[in-house]
């Protein structure tokens, strides 16, 4: 496909229309996922931040809902549909400062086609949503500070605004989430590498102090709880350990599979010829691109060493990569004066990332590939659907009717009553039974365990009101996610524990999971 050059904002415009529009069904389509729901409830219940990230994905999902009162999947992800679509702007922007506006259509190309980029900052609502959007302002806003510092022609105050603009803007980002900290420690090895005048501005400490203000509701709410937040990350990682390469071997896959294949090899490919000076393009803006990606991705790396390690941790650093990537494929246009022709190893990326969010969606809702290479042999109904990822979002609606007509029926009989509450034993699938089943129907839910397995229903459980000595409870078992109703995590707490209904759920005309339902009877503690 060529475009004349002179149209490359059109043909951008069409790219943000057709991702926002795929992008906004895939948000309607599909249930929350367990990370999703779980910060719904930050949502929910806000604070000055929370057990194990900051509130800025909470308060987002406040503000696209109006406070909770769109509470479907599609508003409460509506700030991760706009905000994608702002971030291939933005993508677009910072490629054409490095080199060009061929560059730039290139980088807002490949950043739609990472999974990453479109599917979990782009979809789902996660804290990564918002550090995105404000990673790559304050990324540009540095880019165009750092531009204009060496134009005479542009005001003192104008570029002081621009440094002060992207402090807040950083700031915000650590306020989505901590690893935006890398931007900064970016910035700083550039000034003291490139440009160590700009350690005599006054601005720059002002800039900082801006984002170090950002970071008050962190700081108060860890001073009331005793820094638990820090001392949770501080636990996931580790400088020093027992060597894993298995871990590290996740870690790697993991990067790969995120950011799409192609684009990774692609990034990799273009960061080679960028060492061996074969890429021509702005000096400054490639050195910050770089010295805040490379630590972000080396040091989860270094982490993988000795520890398990999320992909999603290191990704916004590789999304850093994509404009050099971008002008490295421009780098091989520059004869075709006047016109842009999308590189095939776009469209193959593009490509990709299509089939792999149609299939993925497909077996989401319908479960077809794994029927097809099911065993044949019996299953114990407590293990059906075990290890079944999808079903982490299918199904919640049919569980929702099942327990209903359950709990209508033992409460019309007198066994339980209508206001007794769910327990459930980890901060998933509390969340999902919380949001799915137990809001819709009006009763309260309750996790019962350490923080470290209930997160924040820690506080939740406070809020309403606490698990009470001698009432009943239900307890809701999935055949994927099972728990031995009377182990050690239920058993001690109540008197008795009865089985009163099993159903099934249903994907594709088969049954994906069971459902089992309990009345906790009894609880002999507060707690």
């Amino acid at each position: 496909m060529t475009i004349q050059e002179e149209k490359i904002p059109k043909a951008l415009i069409i790219l943000l229309i057709i991702s926002i529009i795929i992008r906004g069904f895939l948000a309607a389509f599909h249930e929350f996922g367990n990370d999703e729901v779980y910060y719904w409830t930050y949502a929910l219940y806000p604070d000055w931040s929370h057990f194990d990230h900051p509130g800025m994905v909470g308060w987002m999902m406040q503000l696209f809902s109006l406070n909770i009162l769109l509470d479907s999947e599609f508003f409460l992800r509506l700030s991760s549909v706009i905000f994608m679509t702002i971030n291939t702007w933005l993508m677009y922007l910072i490629g054409t400062e490095l080199k060009n506006k061929i560059a730039g259509l290139n980088s807002a190309l490949l950043f739609t086609a990472s999974l990453y980029a479109f599917v979990i900052t782009g979809v789902f609502i996660m804290p990564d949503t918002p550090l995105m959007l404000f990673l790559l302002l304050s990324i540009y806003l540095f880019i165009r500070y750092f531009k204009e510092k060496g134009d005479v022609s542009v005001e003192m105050h104008g570029r002081a605004s621009l440094l002060l603009l992207a402090g807040l803007c950083a700031g915000l980002a650590m306020l989505s989430k901590y690893s935006a900290a890398f931007i900064w420690l970016g910035v700083g090895l550039f000034i003291l590498i490139y440009d160590r005048k700009e350690l005599k501005n006054k601005y720059l400490y002002l800039s900082i102090l801006i984002s170090a203000i950002c970071l008050l509701p962190i700081l108060i709410w860890n001073l009331q709880h005793d820094f638990i937040s820090f001392n949770f990350h501080g636990d996931r990682v580790s400088l020093f350990g027992k060597l894993r390469l298995d871990y590290l071997g996740t870690e790697v896959a993991g990067e790969l599979l995120y950011n799409n294949p192609i684009v990774y090899i692609l990034i990799i490919i273009a960061l080679i010829a960028f060492f061996r000076k074969s890429i021509q393009q702005n000096q400054m803006v490639s050195r910050l691109l770089l010295l805040t990606a490379l630590p972000w991705i080396g040091i989860f790396i270094y982490f993988s060493l000795t520890r398990s390690t999320l992909p999603h941790w290191s990704a916004p650093g590789v999304c850093l990569l994509i404009p050099i990537a971008g002008a490295y494929l421009a780098e091989k246009q520059e004869n075709m004066t006047g016109i842009y022709r999308i590189p095939k190893v776009i469209t193959a990326a593009l490509l990709l990332l299509l089939i792999a969010v149609g299939v993925g969606s497909f077996e989401i809702k319908t479960g077809r590939i794994q029927a097809c290479f099911a065993s044949e042999k019996p299953i114990e109904m407590t293990a059906v659907g075990k290890g079944d990822v999808t079903l982490d979002m299918y199904g919640w609606d049919q569980m929702r009717e099942g327990f209903a007509a359950v709990r209508d029926s033992l409460v019309a009989n007198g066994e339980m009553q209508a206001n007794d509450g769910i327990i459930a034993l980890k901060w998933f699938p509390a969340a999902n039974i919380d949001y799915y089943i137990a809001t819709p129907l009006g009763i309260k839910l309750y996790a019962l365990g350490d923080l470290n397995q209930i997160h924040k229903y820690y506080w939740i459980n406070e809020l309403r009101g606490g698990l009470q000595a001698g009432r009943n409870y239900w307890f809701i078992d999935q055949s994927y996610n099972y728990y031995e109703p009377d182990d050690s995590r239920l058993q001690p707490y109540f008197e008795q524990i009865t089985p009163v209904d099993t159903f099934a759920i249903y994907r594709g005309g088969r049954v994906a999971e069971y459902v089992f339902v309990f009345k906790l009877e009894g609880m002999k503690v507060d707690n």
